[in-house]
């Protein structure tokens, strides 16, 4: 299975540029696994700047208002998530303030059938 893939917008309004390089570099330095990517848009306007962090077979999350200030509590979500087995934790607060900056919780297909 492959790590995780945290995606993060890059063009809304006031978006720090930076941001995608400080956490790939953060990730890195915690020796975290996790692939970081930049989109144009993923919908979060009302809440610039979005993060998703996604993995096949997991739980998804979505983010907003995300700054450098979070850097370390991504760290802190990334690691939670590869340890778990279906991208759920019992306990969100170790995350700190991001788990105030949740936007939504998606469910991983489980491979119900469709209606």
């Amino acid at each position: 299975m492959t790590g995780p893939t945290l995606t993060l917008c890059n063009t809304c309004q006031g978006a720090d540029p930076t941001l995608a390089q400080q956490l790939m570099d953060t990730l890195a330095e915690a020796g975290q696994n996790a692939k970081v990517q930049q989109v144009d848009c993923m919908s979060g306007c009302k809440r610039p700047q979005t993060l998703s962090l996604r993995q096949s077979g997991k739980t998804a999350y979505l983010f907003g208002e995300i700054t450098s200030a979070d850097l370390a509590d991504i760290v802190t979500l990334v690691r939670l998530f590869a340890d778990s087995p279906d991208g759920n934790f019992a306990d969100a607060r170790p995350l700190g303030a991001l788990r105030l900056k949740a936007i939504a919780r998606i469910p991983a297909d489980i491979g119900a059938q469709a209606y």
